[in-house]
């Protein structure tokens, strides 16, 4: 009861700690409190970004920068993100090779010759988009880290299994090998075989066990609110659409005949009917994995977003009735924000589950083989 209540605590003050940042940036230029803008906040926090924001410390940030990589104009260019200064708005100029380069809500534009009424080097147009020329941007932002840690921590974790096994009698786990042992033969007896089949299933079982640690592991990654992980690394629509797409390649590529038979001619189906469920069904391959990265994305951001609006609450309360307010609904406001948190862990591991499943069915689909007659 006293670990529960600690952690309890130490959630809440992290959680405090953590927004005392925003609520720091949010000062005008006279030091009054601007109006809080919680669809800008809660975007700046599930968005990628070229450096991790631990905190503001009397009003200075501090953060962990990461290596800028461009590909531009004058060939390929390099520096870390702490050149900016922690500028998003555009008005800081970082020169390379002869180009101006500046950073501009997330991302890096070429910089404009000298800068607009506000100190901005960008264009922007009506809705605030920055209209400047970009270049191939291979930074390792904060996705591309977790997710180069993530692989780490995976081999480091299976490496160290099968030293396990190597080391003990009679196959019996030892160490880590007790904790993958469990997860392995869940993926192995309760999905794989179920979907594929008992002779099929091992060609996928590599795939399938990949992908589940690997959602997994950086789905936990970005529950842990502070550095090295965050990283909304699920919540990156690119990244879940690449996961979809490795999917439904290896679908596709293992589709029997027996598969596009009932796909571009269903047996047994009248000749007019089967005209008009050919194209419904070839619309399903494609569909199939838009659905599987846009349920994990959505899913994943949801709950993001949930527990930072709940945040929220606290200084929109103290904007409108004052900081006895604000003060007011803190405690109510980091309770909801610890019972959801709790629900996310339990939601991060349903997500690689889902995410499984649906592609060993898919894969058991493509390589069923059915018995028209």
């Amino acid at each position: 009861m006293q670990i529960n209540t600690f952690k309890l605590l130490f959630l809440s003050l992290f959680l405090a700690l953590s927004f005392s940042g925003f609520a720091t940036e949010n000062k005008d230029a006279e030091g009054g409190d601007e109006e809080l803008n919680i669809a800008e906040m809660i975007l700046h926090h599930v968005s990628d970004n070229h450096s991790f924001h631990i905190l503001d410390w009397d009003g200075h940030p501090v953060s962990v920068p990461l290596p800028v990589i461009l590909w531009t104009n004058e060939g390929l260019v390099t520096f870390m993100s702490s050149e900016f200064h922690h500028d998003e708005d555009g008005k800081v100029v970082v020169e390379k090779k002869g180009q101006k380069l500046t950073y501009y809500h997330g991302k890096i534009y070429y910089a404009n010759d000298s800068a607009d009424a506000s100190g901005k080097y960008v264009s922007v147009d009506e809705e605030g988009h920055a209209t400047n020329a970009r270049m191939l941007d291979l930074s390792v932002t904060k996705n591309v880290f977790s997710m180069l840690m993530s692989m780490i921590v995976l081999m480091l974790i299976f490496i160290g299994s099968a030293r396990a096994y190597k080391k003990s009698e009679n196959n019996i786990p030892r160490g880590i090998a007790r904790f993958t042992e469990p997860l392995i033969l869940f993926v192995k007896n309760d999905i794989a075989i179920p979907n594929i089949g008992e002779k099929k299933h091992k060609k996928f079982l590599p795939y399938l066990l990949t992908i589940f640690f690997f959602i997994w592991i950086n789905n936990i990654f970005g529950l842990i609110p502070f550095f090295p992980f965050s990283a909304n690394l699920s919540g990156n629509i690119a990244f879940t659409f690449a996961l979809a797409c490795l999917t439904f390649i290896i679908t596709t590529l293992n589709g029997n005949k027996d598969y596009w038979k009932h796909i571009f001619w269903m047996p047994g189906v009248p000749v007019p009917m089967k005209l008009f469920l050919a194209p419904i069904e070839l619309i399903g391959v494609f569909t199939k994995p838009i659905a599987l990265f846009i349920r994990l994305f959505a899913n994943i951001t949801a709950g993001h977003i949930v527990i930072l609006a709940l945040i929220s609450l606290i200084f929109v309360f103290r904007n409108m009735y004052g900081d006895v307010a604000g003060y007011a609904v803190s405690p109510v406001s980091v309770a909801f924000v610890v019972f959801i948190s709790l629900i996310e862990i339990l939601v991060v591991a349903i997500q690689a589950y889902i995410f499984t499943i649906l592609s060993a069915l898919y894969f058991g689909m493509a390589t069923a083989e059915h018995d028209d007659h």
